[in-house]
Protein backbone atom coordinates (compact mmCIF):
# COMPACT_ATOMS: atom_id res chain seq x y z
CA UNK A 1 0.00 0.00 0.00
CA UNK A 2 3.24 2.27 1.33
CA UNK A 3 4.49 1.64 -2.57
CA UNK A 4 1.16 2.50 -4.52
CA UNK A 5 0.34 5.47 -2.22
CA UNK A 6 4.04 7.22 -3.35
CA UNK A 7 3.70 6.13 -6.81
CA UNK A 8 0.48 7.92 -7.49
CA UNK A 9 0.55 10.27 -4.42
CA UNK A 10 0.56 13.38 -6.53
CA UNK A 11 -2.80 12.42 -8.32
CA UNK A 12 -4.49 10.97 -4.81
CA UNK A 13 -6.46 13.54 -2.72
CA UNK A 14 -6.54 11.19 0.24
CA UNK A 15 -7.01 7.23 0.89
CA UNK A 16 -9.35 5.76 3.74
CA UNK A 17 -9.98 2.19 4.68
CA UNK A 18 -13.00 0.54 6.06
CA UNK A 19 -15.72 -1.74 6.36
CA UNK A 20 -18.39 -1.26 3.74
CA UNK A 21 -20.61 -3.97 4.36
CA UNK A 22 -21.35 -6.53 7.33
CA UNK A 23 -23.83 -9.03 7.19
CA UNK A 24 -23.96 -10.55 10.99
CA UNK A 25 -26.38 -13.51 11.71
CA UNK A 26 -28.37 -13.69 15.10
CA UNK A 27 -29.10 -17.38 16.73
CA UNK A 28 -31.45 -17.95 19.77
CA UNK A 29 -28.84 -20.46 21.09
CA UNK A 30 -31.23 -22.18 23.31
CA UNK A 31 -33.95 -22.82 20.83
CA UNK A 32 -31.77 -23.49 16.99
CA UNK A 33 -31.57 -27.87 18.41
CA UNK A 34 -34.60 -30.12 18.23
CA UNK A 35 -33.66 -31.17 22.14
CA UNK A 36 -33.60 -27.16 23.34
CA UNK A 37 -37.16 -26.83 21.43
CA UNK A 38 -38.48 -30.31 23.12
CA UNK A 39 -37.06 -28.85 26.59
CA UNK A 40 -38.60 -25.18 26.42
CA UNK A 41 -42.24 -26.30 25.16
CA UNK A 42 -42.20 -29.32 27.31
CA UNK A 43 -40.73 -27.92 30.72
CA UNK A 44 -40.95 -24.66 30.23
CA UNK A 45 -44.56 -23.95 28.52
CA UNK A 46 -45.86 -26.93 29.83
CA UNK A 47 -47.27 -28.28 26.57
CA UNK A 48 -47.78 -32.22 27.19
CA UNK A 49 -47.77 -32.70 23.49
CA UNK A 50 -45.23 -31.22 20.64
CA UNK A 51 -47.43 -30.45 17.55
CA UNK A 52 -47.36 -27.87 14.63
CA UNK A 53 -50.21 -25.91 16.62
CA UNK A 54 -48.18 -24.73 19.15
CA UNK A 55 -45.32 -23.49 17.20
CA UNK A 56 -48.13 -21.92 14.66
CA UNK A 57 -49.49 -20.38 17.71
CA UNK A 58 -45.98 -18.67 18.27
CA UNK A 59 -45.83 -17.72 14.73
CA UNK A 60 -49.02 -15.65 14.49
CA UNK A 61 -48.96 -14.00 17.41
CA UNK A 62 -45.37 -12.59 16.13
CA UNK A 63 -46.77 -11.83 13.01
CA UNK A 64 -50.17 -9.92 14.21
CA UNK A 65 -47.84 -7.85 16.64
CA UNK A 66 -45.58 -6.99 13.37
CA UNK A 67 -49.12 -5.38 12.14
CA UNK A 68 -50.32 -3.79 14.85
CA UNK A 69 -46.69 -1.93 15.84
CA UNK A 70 -46.68 -0.84 11.70
CA UNK A 71 -50.84 0.41 12.20
CA UNK A 72 -50.05 2.08 15.46
CA UNK A 73 -46.58 4.13 14.06
CA UNK A 74 -48.11 4.66 11.14
CA UNK A 75 -44.91 2.56 9.28
CA UNK A 76 -45.82 1.43 5.92
CA UNK A 77 -45.90 -2.05 5.47
CA UNK A 78 -46.07 -4.08 2.36
CA UNK A 79 -44.84 -7.46 0.22
CA UNK A 80 -41.81 -7.03 -1.63
CA UNK A 81 -42.58 -7.25 -5.49
CA UNK A 82 -39.91 -8.95 -7.48
CA UNK A 83 -37.56 -6.99 -9.56
CA UNK A 84 -37.56 -4.30 -7.53
CA UNK A 85 -34.51 -3.05 -5.43
CA UNK A 86 -35.44 -2.71 -1.96
CA UNK A 87 -32.53 0.10 -0.98
CA UNK A 88 -33.90 2.48 -3.98
CA UNK A 89 -37.55 2.27 -2.97
CA UNK A 90 -37.65 3.27 0.72
CA UNK A 91 -34.85 5.87 0.18
CA UNK A 92 -37.20 8.13 0.15
CA UNK A 93 -38.86 7.23 3.19
CA UNK A 94 -34.43 7.05 4.82
CA UNK A 95 -34.14 11.01 3.29
CA UNK A 96 -37.59 11.80 5.84
CA UNK A 97 -35.83 10.74 8.57
CA UNK A 98 -32.62 11.72 8.43
CA UNK A 99 -34.15 15.47 7.27
CA UNK A 100 -35.79 14.94 10.72
CA UNK A 101 -33.54 14.05 12.58
CA UNK A 102 -35.74 11.02 13.69
CA UNK A 103 -34.41 7.73 14.94
CA UNK A 104 -36.54 4.35 14.47
CA UNK A 105 -37.97 2.58 11.98
CA UNK A 106 -39.02 3.83 8.78
CA UNK A 107 -40.61 0.92 6.72
CA UNK A 108 -40.68 -2.58 6.76
CA UNK A 109 -40.82 -5.31 3.56
CA UNK A 110 -42.40 -8.44 4.10
CA UNK A 111 -40.86 -11.55 1.87
CA UNK A 112 -41.44 -15.26 1.59
CA UNK A 113 -38.37 -16.98 1.68
CA UNK A 114 -36.91 -20.04 3.02
CA UNK A 115 -35.37 -20.19 6.65
CA UNK A 116 -34.39 -23.15 9.22
CA UNK A 117 -37.44 -24.29 11.02
CA UNK A 118 -38.52 -27.59 12.26
CA UNK A 119 -40.73 -30.59 11.42
CA UNK A 120 -42.87 -32.07 14.06
CA UNK A 121 -43.45 -35.92 12.68
CA UNK A 122 -45.69 -38.77 14.58
CA UNK A 123 -43.50 -42.10 14.66
CA UNK A 124 -44.16 -44.90 12.25
CA UNK A 125 -44.06 -47.39 15.14
CA UNK A 126 -46.19 -46.60 18.53
CA UNK A 127 -43.53 -46.48 21.30
CA UNK A 128 -44.21 -46.28 25.32
CA UNK A 129 -45.07 -42.79 25.41
CA UNK A 130 -48.43 -41.84 23.50
CA UNK A 131 -47.54 -38.33 23.42
CA UNK A 132 -43.62 -38.75 21.70
CA UNK A 133 -43.29 -36.57 18.84
CA UNK A 134 -39.93 -36.75 16.02
CA UNK A 135 -38.61 -32.86 15.97
CA UNK A 136 -35.79 -32.71 13.07
CA UNK A 137 -34.35 -29.82 11.67
CA UNK A 138 -35.84 -28.74 7.78
CA UNK A 139 -35.78 -25.74 5.57
CA UNK A 140 -38.98 -24.04 4.43
CA UNK A 141 -40.46 -21.48 2.92
CA UNK A 142 -42.00 -18.59 5.29
CA UNK A 143 -42.91 -15.01 5.91
CA UNK A 144 -39.56 -12.78 6.83
CA UNK A 145 -40.27 -9.32 8.12
CA UNK A 146 -37.18 -6.49 7.04
CA UNK A 147 -37.31 -3.60 9.12
CA UNK A 148 -35.21 -0.76 7.99
CA UNK A 149 -33.95 1.25 11.03
CA UNK A 150 -32.30 4.35 11.28
CA UNK A 151 -29.68 4.35 14.33
CA UNK A 152 -28.59 7.40 16.22
CA UNK A 153 -24.80 5.39 16.08
CA UNK A 154 -25.14 2.72 13.14
CA UNK A 155 -26.64 4.43 11.17
CA UNK A 156 -29.24 2.98 8.29
CA UNK A 157 -29.17 -0.51 8.85
CA UNK A 158 -31.72 -3.38 8.28
CA UNK A 159 -32.65 -6.29 10.08
CA UNK A 160 -34.54 -9.56 9.10
CA UNK A 161 -36.21 -11.30 11.37
CA UNK A 162 -37.88 -14.69 10.29
CA UNK A 163 -41.20 -15.41 11.85
CA UNK A 164 -40.82 -18.72 12.50
CA UNK A 165 -39.14 -20.85 15.27
CA UNK A 166 -36.44 -20.56 15.62
CA UNK A 167 -36.73 -16.67 15.01
CA UNK A 168 -33.32 -16.64 13.29
CA UNK A 169 -32.10 -12.95 12.55
CA UNK A 170 -29.86 -11.18 9.87
CA UNK A 171 -28.52 -7.82 9.92
CA UNK A 172 -27.29 -5.59 6.96
CA UNK A 173 -25.08 -3.02 8.10
CA UNK A 174 -22.73 -0.55 6.59
CA UNK A 175 -19.58 0.92 7.33
CA UNK A 176 -19.78 4.44 5.97
CA UNK A 177 -23.28 5.01 7.39
CA UNK A 178 -21.22 4.15 10.92
CA UNK A 179 -18.86 6.80 9.46
CA UNK A 180 -20.94 9.89 8.52
CA UNK A 181 -23.16 9.68 12.07
CA UNK A 182 -19.65 9.67 14.19
CA UNK A 183 -18.53 12.83 11.13
CA UNK A 184 -21.86 14.84 11.91
CA UNK A 185 -21.60 14.24 15.92
CA UNK A 186 -17.98 15.89 15.25
CA UNK A 187 -19.01 18.92 13.24
CA UNK A 188 -16.47 17.95 10.47
CA UNK A 189 -17.75 18.82 7.19
CA UNK A 190 -17.99 16.22 3.94
CA UNK A 191 -19.65 15.21 1.25
CA UNK A 192 -20.70 11.19 0.67
CA UNK A 193 -22.26 9.48 -2.14
CA UNK A 194 -23.50 6.46 -2.10
CA UNK A 195 -20.87 4.53 -0.32
CA UNK A 196 -18.07 6.53 -0.79
CA UNK A 197 -16.67 9.41 0.72
CA UNK A 198 -15.09 12.18 -1.89
CA UNK A 199 -14.26 14.78 -0.04
CA UNK A 200 -13.78 15.61 4.14
CA UNK A 201 -12.84 18.17 5.85
CA UNK A 202 -10.23 16.23 8.30
CA UNK A 203 -8.94 12.85 6.83
CA UNK A 204 -7.19 11.64 10.20
CA UNK A 205 -10.74 11.69 11.95
CA UNK A 206 -12.26 10.18 8.70
CA UNK A 207 -10.15 6.97 9.49
CA UNK A 208 -10.43 7.18 13.19
CA UNK A 209 -14.29 7.04 12.56
CA UNK A 210 -13.57 4.01 10.50
CA UNK A 211 -11.89 2.22 13.01
CA UNK A 212 -14.23 2.85 15.70
CA UNK A 213 -16.49 0.52 14.90
CA UNK A 214 -16.07 -2.42 17.26
CA UNK A 215 -17.56 -6.09 18.18
CA UNK A 216 -18.98 -3.98 21.40
CA UNK A 217 -20.62 -0.67 19.87
CA UNK A 218 -22.57 -3.49 17.15
CA UNK A 219 -23.49 -5.70 20.07
CA UNK A 220 -25.30 -3.31 22.08
CA UNK A 221 -27.08 -1.85 19.26
CA UNK A 222 -28.21 -5.32 17.73
CA UNK A 223 -29.20 -6.31 21.48
CA UNK A 224 -31.67 -3.14 21.83
CA UNK A 225 -33.65 -3.42 18.37
CA UNK A 226 -33.70 -7.38 18.75
CA UNK A 227 -35.84 -6.89 21.86
CA UNK A 228 -37.66 -4.31 20.16
CA UNK A 229 -38.58 -5.78 17.20
CA UNK A 230 -37.85 -9.21 17.57
CA UNK A 231 -40.54 -12.12 19.00
CA UNK A 232 -41.87 -11.50 22.29
CA UNK A 233 -41.17 -14.17 25.30
CA UNK A 234 -42.32 -13.48 28.73
CA UNK A 235 -40.31 -13.04 32.08
CA UNK A 236 -40.50 -16.55 33.01
CA UNK A 237 -39.90 -17.88 29.91
CA UNK A 238 -36.54 -15.85 29.73
CA UNK A 239 -35.86 -16.67 33.57
CA UNK A 240 -35.45 -20.32 32.72
CA UNK A 241 -34.37 -20.57 29.17
CA UNK A 242 -31.15 -17.97 28.31
CA UNK A 243 -32.73 -16.52 25.15
CA UNK A 244 -29.82 -13.98 24.41
CA UNK A 245 -28.26 -14.25 20.86
CA UNK A 246 -25.25 -15.15 19.60
CA UNK A 247 -23.71 -13.03 16.20
CA UNK A 248 -22.11 -14.26 13.96
CA UNK A 249 -19.97 -13.11 11.15
CA UNK A 250 -21.84 -14.26 7.42
CA UNK A 251 -20.47 -12.27 5.08
CA UNK A 252 -17.61 -9.31 5.42
CA UNK A 253 -16.24 -6.40 2.72
CA UNK A 254 -13.27 -4.41 3.62
CA UNK A 255 -12.13 -1.90 1.56
CA UNK A 256 -9.41 0.73 -0.01
CA UNK A 257 -10.60 3.76 -1.22
CA UNK A 258 -7.77 6.20 -3.36
CA UNK A 259 -10.11 9.49 -4.33
CA UNK A 260 -8.02 11.32 -6.92
CA UNK A 261 -7.76 14.95 -7.39
CA UNK A 262 -8.94 14.29 -10.17
CA UNK A 263 -10.98 12.22 -12.92
CA UNK A 264 -8.68 11.61 -15.27
CA UNK A 265 -6.31 9.13 -14.35
CA UNK A 266 -8.74 6.85 -12.65
CA UNK A 267 -9.55 5.24 -15.75
CA UNK A 268 -6.58 4.98 -17.42
CA UNK A 269 -5.08 3.50 -13.98
CA UNK A 270 -7.98 0.87 -13.98
CA UNK A 271 -8.03 0.03 -17.41
CA UNK A 272 -4.01 -1.02 -16.75
CA UNK A 273 -4.32 -2.56 -13.82
CA UNK A 274 -7.17 -4.83 -15.24
CA UNK A 275 -5.17 -5.63 -17.96
CA UNK A 276 -1.52 -6.37 -16.23
CA UNK A 277 -3.84 -8.19 -13.27
CA UNK A 278 -4.97 -11.12 -16.07
CA UNK A 279 -1.96 -11.90 -17.32
CA UNK A 280 0.35 -11.33 -13.93
CA UNK A 281 -2.01 -12.27 -10.98
CA UNK A 282 -1.56 -16.30 -11.58
CA UNK A 283 -2.80 -19.18 -9.25
CA UNK A 284 0.27 -18.99 -7.22
CA UNK A 285 0.48 -15.18 -7.02
CA UNK A 286 -3.38 -15.09 -6.18
CA UNK A 287 -2.12 -17.77 -3.10
CA UNK A 288 0.54 -15.40 -2.17
CA UNK A 289 -1.63 -12.44 -2.09
CA UNK A 290 -4.24 -14.29 -0.16
CA UNK A 291 -1.26 -15.34 2.45
CA UNK A 292 -2.17 -19.46 2.00
CA UNK A 293 -0.28 -22.10 -0.14
CA UNK A 294 -1.54 -23.70 -3.16
CA UNK A 295 -1.99 -27.17 -2.73
CA UNK A 296 -3.31 -30.01 -4.98
CA UNK A 297 -6.23 -30.33 -3.15
CA UNK A 298 -7.74 -26.49 -3.44
CA UNK A 299 -11.45 -26.64 -3.29
CA UNK A 300 -12.73 -23.45 -4.27
CA UNK A 301 -12.76 -20.50 -6.95
CA UNK A 302 -9.25 -19.65 -7.91
CA UNK A 303 -9.10 -17.16 -10.67
CA UNK A 304 -9.32 -13.82 -12.49
CA UNK A 305 -12.08 -12.14 -14.24
CA UNK A 306 -13.20 -9.02 -15.66
CA UNK A 307 -17.05 -8.57 -15.62
CA UNK A 308 -20.39 -6.66 -15.50
CA UNK A 309 -22.78 -8.05 -13.73
CA UNK A 310 -23.82 -6.48 -9.89
CA UNK A 311 -22.54 -3.15 -10.97
CA UNK A 312 -23.11 -0.41 -13.94
CA UNK A 313 -19.16 -0.49 -14.69
CA UNK A 314 -16.42 -3.10 -15.52
CA UNK A 315 -15.14 -4.68 -12.14
CA UNK A 316 -11.90 -6.81 -11.61
CA UNK A 317 -11.75 -9.80 -9.91
CA UNK A 318 -9.71 -12.39 -8.12
CA UNK A 319 -11.23 -15.32 -6.71
CA UNK A 320 -9.87 -17.29 -3.99
CA UNK A 321 -12.21 -20.34 -2.43
CA UNK A 322 -15.04 -18.62 -0.61
CA UNK A 323 -13.63 -14.84 -1.24
CA UNK A 324 -13.20 -12.30 -4.13
CA UNK A 325 -10.80 -9.54 -4.47
CA UNK A 326 -12.47 -6.82 -6.84
CA UNK A 327 -11.53 -3.65 -7.89
CA UNK A 328 -13.35 -0.85 -9.30
CA UNK A 329 -13.52 2.64 -10.37
CA UNK A 330 -16.81 4.39 -9.33
CA UNK A 331 -18.53 7.87 -10.34
CA UNK A 332 -15.03 9.06 -11.89
CA UNK A 333 -14.28 10.10 -8.83
CA UNK A 334 -12.06 7.28 -6.54
CA UNK A 335 -10.75 3.73 -7.02
CA UNK A 336 -11.43 0.99 -4.48
CA UNK A 337 -10.07 -2.04 -3.81
CA UNK A 338 -12.20 -4.87 -1.93
CA UNK A 339 -12.19 -7.94 -0.22
CA UNK A 340 -15.37 -9.82 -0.05
CA UNK A 341 -15.30 -12.64 1.75
CA UNK A 342 -18.44 -15.25 2.92
CA UNK A 343 -16.58 -18.07 4.86
CA UNK A 344 -13.80 -16.83 7.78
CA UNK A 345 -12.60 -20.20 7.73
CA UNK A 346 -11.02 -19.65 4.62
CA UNK A 347 -8.69 -17.42 6.34
CA UNK A 348 -7.85 -19.41 9.61
CA UNK A 349 -10.48 -16.90 11.27
CA UNK A 350 -13.73 -17.37 13.65
CA UNK A 351 -16.76 -15.91 12.89
CA UNK A 352 -17.94 -14.61 16.14
CA UNK A 353 -18.59 -10.92 16.55
CA UNK A 354 -15.88 -10.76 19.11
CA UNK A 355 -13.53 -11.65 16.47
CA UNK A 356 -14.20 -8.38 14.17
CA UNK A 357 -10.60 -6.32 14.58
CA UNK A 358 -8.53 -9.59 13.71
CA UNK A 359 -10.92 -9.55 10.40
CA UNK A 360 -9.78 -6.05 10.01
CA UNK A 361 -6.03 -6.39 10.37
CA UNK A 362 -5.95 -9.32 8.08
CA UNK A 363 -8.32 -7.81 5.29
CA UNK A 364 -6.16 -4.53 5.25
CA UNK A 365 -3.04 -6.80 4.91
CA UNK A 366 -4.26 -8.94 1.73
CA UNK A 367 -5.51 -5.95 0.18
CA UNK A 368 -2.27 -4.09 0.85
CA UNK A 369 -0.25 -6.96 -0.72
CA UNK A 370 -2.41 -6.52 -3.81
CA UNK A 371 -2.07 -2.51 -3.98
CA UNK A 372 1.76 -3.45 -3.65
CA UNK A 373 1.93 -6.13 -6.05
CA UNK A 374 0.01 -3.23 -8.51
CA UNK A 375 2.40 -0.99 -8.07
CA UNK A 376 5.12 -3.08 -8.98
CA UNK A 377 3.80 -3.91 -12.37
CA UNK A 378 2.21 -0.25 -12.94
CA UNK A 379 6.14 1.22 -11.91
CA UNK A 380 7.65 0.04 -15.01
CA UNK A 381 7.38 1.89 -18.81
CA UNK A 382 6.30 -1.40 -20.25
CA UNK A 383 5.90 0.93 -23.77
CA UNK A 384 8.41 1.85 -26.06
CA UNK A 385 6.66 3.50 -28.73
CA UNK A 386 10.30 4.24 -31.09
CA UNK A 387 9.03 3.19 -34.12
CA UNK A 388 5.63 5.43 -33.54
CA UNK A 389 7.55 8.90 -32.93
CA UNK A 390 10.03 8.14 -35.39
CA UNK A 391 7.35 8.03 -37.89
CA UNK A 392 5.86 11.29 -36.67
CA UNK A 393 6.87 14.63 -38.52
CA UNK A 394 9.60 16.27 -36.94
CA UNK A 395 10.18 20.56 -37.06
CA UNK A 396 13.58 21.82 -37.28
CA UNK A 397 13.82 25.32 -37.06
CA UNK A 398 10.53 26.67 -39.14
CA UNK A 399 10.46 23.66 -41.37
CA UNK A 400 8.74 20.66 -41.14
CA UNK A 401 10.05 17.71 -42.67
CA UNK A 402 7.17 15.04 -43.35
CA UNK A 403 7.20 11.50 -41.82
CA UNK A 404 10.35 9.92 -44.99
CA UNK A 405 12.65 11.99 -43.51
CA UNK A 406 15.37 12.33 -40.53
CA UNK A 407 17.57 14.71 -39.42
CA UNK A 408 18.34 13.54 -36.01
CA UNK A 409 21.85 11.88 -36.30
CA UNK A 410 20.71 8.68 -33.92
CA UNK A 411 18.01 7.83 -35.96
CA UNK A 412 20.67 7.86 -38.99
CA UNK A 413 22.77 6.35 -37.14
CA UNK A 414 20.43 3.34 -36.27
CA UNK A 415 19.37 3.05 -39.48
CA UNK A 416 22.88 2.51 -40.79
CA UNK A 417 23.72 -0.22 -38.48
CA UNK A 418 20.08 -2.08 -39.23
CA UNK A 419 20.61 -1.65 -42.92
CA UNK A 420 24.70 -3.28 -42.37
CA UNK A 421 23.77 -6.46 -42.77
CA UNK A 422 21.87 -6.38 -46.19
CA UNK A 423 24.61 -4.09 -48.19
CA UNK A 424 27.12 -6.52 -46.81
CA UNK A 425 25.07 -9.40 -48.33
CA UNK A 426 24.43 -7.48 -51.65
CA UNK A 427 25.60 -9.11 -55.27
CA UNK A 428 25.65 -7.48 -58.08
CA UNK A 429 27.18 -5.24 -61.06
CA UNK A 430 28.97 -2.37 -59.60
CA UNK A 431 27.98 1.05 -61.27
CA UNK A 432 30.43 3.20 -62.89
CA UNK A 433 31.22 6.63 -61.30
CA UNK A 434 34.31 8.87 -62.18
CA UNK A 435 32.86 11.77 -59.96
CA UNK A 436 33.13 12.07 -56.15
CA UNK A 437 30.91 10.61 -54.15
CA UNK A 438 28.02 12.91 -53.06
CA UNK A 439 28.39 13.23 -48.55
CA UNK A 440 26.07 11.13 -46.98
CA UNK A 441 22.79 11.62 -46.60
CA UNK A 442 21.37 12.59 -42.74
CA UNK A 443 18.28 12.21 -43.71
CA UNK A 444 17.43 8.22 -43.87
CA UNK A 445 13.84 6.95 -44.16
CA UNK A 446 12.08 7.08 -41.12
CA UNK A 447 10.94 3.68 -39.41
CA UNK A 448 7.04 3.59 -39.14
CA UNK A 449 5.35 0.55 -37.32
CA UNK A 450 4.27 -0.78 -40.58
CA UNK A 451 8.24 -0.83 -42.24
CA UNK A 452 10.14 -3.84 -42.01
CA UNK A 453 13.77 -3.85 -41.90
CA UNK A 454 14.66 -4.98 -45.54
CA UNK A 455 11.81 -2.51 -46.47
CA UNK A 456 14.76 0.10 -45.08
CA UNK A 457 17.65 -1.58 -46.58
CA UNK A 458 16.78 -1.62 -49.61
CA UNK A 459 15.28 2.16 -49.74
CA UNK A 460 18.66 3.23 -48.16
CA UNK A 461 20.57 2.80 -51.40
CA UNK A 462 23.90 2.93 -49.91
CA UNK A 463 24.33 6.21 -49.35
CA UNK A 464 26.68 5.60 -46.34
CA UNK A 465 28.78 3.35 -48.65
CA UNK A 466 31.83 5.46 -48.20
CA UNK A 467 33.02 7.94 -45.53
CA UNK A 468 36.09 9.01 -47.57
CA UNK A 469 35.28 11.66 -50.44
CA UNK A 470 37.60 10.92 -53.40
CA UNK A 471 37.11 12.05 -56.84
CA UNK A 472 38.15 8.99 -58.34
CA UNK A 473 36.79 6.74 -55.32
CA UNK A 474 34.25 4.49 -57.16
CA UNK A 475 30.77 4.14 -55.70
CA UNK A 476 29.29 1.11 -54.97
CA UNK A 477 25.23 1.00 -55.07
CA UNK A 478 23.09 -1.91 -55.73
CA UNK A 479 20.96 -2.49 -58.55
CA UNK A 480 17.42 -0.06 -58.87
CA UNK A 481 14.85 -1.84 -57.72
CA UNK A 482 17.43 -4.13 -55.32
CA UNK A 483 15.49 -5.71 -52.46
CA UNK A 484 17.72 -7.82 -49.56
CA UNK A 485 16.00 -9.45 -46.48
CA UNK A 486 17.28 -8.32 -43.42
CA UNK A 487 17.65 -10.27 -40.05
CA UNK A 488 15.45 -8.88 -37.50
CA UNK A 489 17.26 -7.91 -34.11
CA UNK A 490 16.37 -9.36 -30.84
CA UNK A 491 15.99 -6.11 -29.18
CA UNK A 492 16.22 -2.32 -30.73
CA UNK A 493 19.94 -2.23 -28.75
CA UNK A 494 21.37 -5.01 -30.50
CA UNK A 495 20.49 -3.31 -33.99
CA UNK A 496 22.23 0.09 -32.80
CA UNK A 497 25.58 -2.16 -32.55
CA UNK A 498 27.76 -2.09 -35.23
CA UNK A 499 29.22 -6.02 -36.34
CA UNK A 500 32.76 -6.42 -35.02
CA UNK A 501 33.07 -9.47 -37.95
CA UNK A 502 34.05 -8.24 -41.75
CA UNK A 503 31.26 -9.55 -43.99
CA UNK A 504 32.56 -9.72 -47.78
CA UNK A 505 30.49 -10.13 -50.88
CA UNK A 506 31.50 -11.40 -54.63
CA UNK A 507 30.98 -9.27 -57.53
CA UNK A 508 32.34 -8.27 -61.13
CA UNK A 509 34.92 -4.92 -60.85
CA UNK A 510 33.70 -2.22 -62.98
CA UNK A 511 35.61 -0.66 -65.91
CA UNK A 512 37.14 2.22 -63.69
CA UNK A 513 38.39 3.97 -67.51
CA UNK A 514 41.79 5.31 -66.54
CA UNK A 515 44.41 5.41 -69.31
CA UNK A 516 47.83 4.22 -69.15
CA UNK A 517 49.78 7.07 -68.11
CA UNK A 518 47.34 8.66 -66.38
CA UNK A 519 47.84 9.47 -62.60
CA UNK A 520 46.10 8.09 -59.56
CA UNK A 521 44.02 11.63 -58.64
CA UNK A 522 44.87 12.52 -55.08
CA UNK A 523 42.42 12.42 -52.02
CA UNK A 524 41.78 14.82 -50.31
CA UNK A 525 40.61 14.98 -46.76
CA UNK A 526 37.82 16.52 -45.69
CA UNK A 527 36.21 17.29 -42.40
CA UNK A 528 32.79 16.97 -42.37
CA UNK A 529 29.92 19.17 -41.18
CA UNK A 530 28.62 18.96 -37.37
CA UNK A 531 25.10 18.35 -38.94
CA UNK A 532 26.50 14.83 -40.99
CA UNK A 533 26.90 11.61 -38.88
CA UNK A 534 30.08 10.21 -40.41
CA UNK A 535 32.74 9.52 -38.33
CA UNK A 536 36.49 11.28 -38.99
CA UNK A 537 38.30 8.42 -41.15
CA UNK A 538 41.67 6.99 -39.83
CA UNK A 539 44.93 8.40 -41.53
CA UNK A 540 45.83 4.23 -41.64
CA UNK A 541 42.68 3.76 -43.85
CA UNK A 542 43.83 6.82 -46.07
CA UNK A 543 47.06 5.59 -46.95
CA UNK A 544 46.00 2.17 -47.46
CA UNK A 545 43.16 3.57 -49.92
CA UNK A 546 46.18 5.45 -51.94
CA UNK A 547 48.52 2.61 -51.86
CA UNK A 548 45.76 0.22 -53.45
CA UNK A 549 44.86 3.24 -56.25
CA UNK A 550 48.40 3.70 -57.03
CA UNK A 551 49.37 -0.75 -57.15
CA UNK A 552 46.27 -0.86 -59.28
CA UNK A 553 46.60 -2.11 -62.72
CA UNK A 554 45.93 0.17 -65.99
CA UNK A 555 43.61 -2.05 -67.89
CA UNK A 556 42.35 -5.90 -67.15
CA UNK A 557 39.09 -7.76 -67.61
CA UNK A 558 36.57 -8.10 -64.79
CA UNK A 559 37.54 -10.46 -62.14
CA UNK A 560 36.01 -11.10 -58.70
CA UNK A 561 36.42 -8.20 -56.01
CA UNK A 562 36.31 -8.58 -52.47
CA UNK A 563 35.14 -5.30 -50.67
CA UNK A 564 35.45 -5.19 -47.32
CA UNK A 565 32.90 -3.85 -45.46
CA UNK A 566 34.58 -0.90 -43.41
CA UNK A 567 34.12 0.60 -46.76
CA UNK A 568 30.74 0.37 -47.34
CA UNK A 569 29.93 1.38 -44.10
CA UNK A 570 32.11 4.71 -44.00
CA UNK A 571 34.56 2.98 -41.36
Amino acid sequence: MELFTQLFGHLLAFVYHCFDRIVIHGYLTRLSRPEHVVYFLHEVIGAPVITKEILSERTNRYQNWVEAFARNRRIPIEWAEKGIRKEDFVRRWQRRMVRNNAYGVYFIFKSLEVGPTFRITVPKYPTKDPNYRIVANQRSRFTHYYFYIHDEVLGPFVMCMGSFFPFKATYYLNGHSFIEHQLSHAEISFRKDDNAFLAVGDVAALQAAADKLSPKIIRDRLDYWTFVLGPKFSAKERKQVKLSRTYAISQVEYCFNFVFKRNFPIHKLFERSCELGLWRLTAHRIAEVFGTRLQRNHRGKLSTVIDQIEHGHHVFRAYFRNAVLRQYEKFSMFLRNELCSNNLYDFGLKKGLDHLDEVRQRFKTIISRFAGFQAQWLNVHTDFPLLQRMALPVTVGSVRHPASKSTTPASSASLRSCCTPALMSAVGRHAKSTRPSSAPSTSPPMLTASTSFATICANSRGTDSSSVTARATPTFLPPRGFRSHCSSCSSISACADRSPTVASTTGQTPNIGQTAGSKPPTTALTKPSKKSSISWPRPDLAAHHSAAKTAAPKRKAPHQTFISARKLTGF
